[in-house]
């Protein structure tokens, strides 16, 4: 299993557009990922209000877990997204 706890990089967190993007890329991705926060169990990260229920706001760590071929391209990917403050690129 490969697994990567990321900082959510967002201002809004993972919330609204943020989050939209990160399910979308999730969806692509040829295995499941999930995302889990603060101990609680993951969820699918292929799914929007499961991923908006997390709450996770600018600064909280997520954990990130996918199984199988191409997991770690998979996690490295949506780590990256996460990391990255989405909400800048309305700004543009």
């Amino acid at each position: 299993m490969t697994e990567r706890t990321v900082a959510v990089g967002a201002r809004t967190g993972l919330h609204a557009r943020p989050a939209s993007l990160f399910v979308q890329a999730a969806g692509r991705l040829p295995v499941k990922v999930t995302v889990a926060r603060d101990g609680r169990p993951p969820v699918d990260a292929r799914s929007l209000l499961s991923v908006l229920a997390l709450g996770a706001r600018q600064g909280d760590e997520v954990v990130l877990s996918a199984e199988g071929e191409g997991a770690e391209a998979a996690v490295d990917e949506l780590a990256a997204l996460v990391a990255t403050d989405l909400d800048a690129e309305d700004e543009r």
